[in-house]
């Protein structure tokens, strides 16, 4: 594993509850180092998996022509998905993604995890397995991120497209699937806190529900 770098003072417990979805805070005009990138994926790849399977891999995707047909695409699915209206509550998170969408193209890098196979139309358990491989991976890379003062944001819209996205980049669509793409950049400060979410005792259920 390569020599840390640049690493925030956080502990385990900051770093898990304030690794929040970054977009307009995605710092456009300052590249990401390599170095760092590799540190994350370092780190991804330490990640447990599902049926002790690891058929990863992460399209990094840094330079301008296949970012703009990327984010053309992006736009295109958000514009045939998204809701006709919106509650008040939920119209910070719709004007954030609307940012993000807008600016996709500039953020420095766009990240792809993926997973060989294809399973969409497989047995829910073969599902649940690859899926839940590639997603634990995923999410250890996004805080590897966080700590090293980049941010991310989880989106998916791209799959509306995800062949479109994969003769951009050369993926094999048949034999390997995509499940999110993530841009990453540095963030415009580092001070970033919990989220308001619904209180524990309203979601977990102890012996039955």
């Amino acid at each position: 594993m390569t020599e840390k770098t640049g690493e925030l003072d956080l502990t385990p417990d900051q770093l898990l509850s304030t690794t929040r979805t970054v977009r307009k805070r995605l710092d456009l005009t300052r590249p990401v180092e390599r170095k760092l990138l590799e540190e994350c994926l370092d780190l991804a790849l330490q990640a447990p998996t599902g049926g002790n399977l690891q058929g990863w891999h992460f399209v990094l995707v840094t330079n301008p022509e296949p970012k703009r047909a990327i984010t053309d695409l992006y736009r295109k699915s958000k514009t045939k998905n998204d809701p006709q209206s919106t509650q008040d509550e939920h119209q910070k998170n719709m004007d954030s993604s609307a940012y993000l969408a807008e600016h996709l193209h500039e953020v420095p890098v766009l990240v792809i995890p993926c997973v060989e196979g294809r399973v969409e139309n497989a047995p829910l358990l073969l599902q649940a397995v690859t899926w839940g491989s590639i997603l634990p991976a995923t999410w250890s890379f996004m805080l590897a991120a966080r700590a090293r003062g980049l941010g991310t944001a989880w989106t998916s819209l791209h799959l509306e497209y995800e062949k479109d996205v994969a003769e951009v980049l050369g993926i094999p669509f048949e034999e390997v699937m995509q499940v999110a793409l993530i841009p990453v950049a540095h963030t415009i400060g580092t001070d970033f806190k919990s989220g308001m979410r619904i209180p524990t005792d309203e979601r977990v259920h102890w012996d039955s529900w």
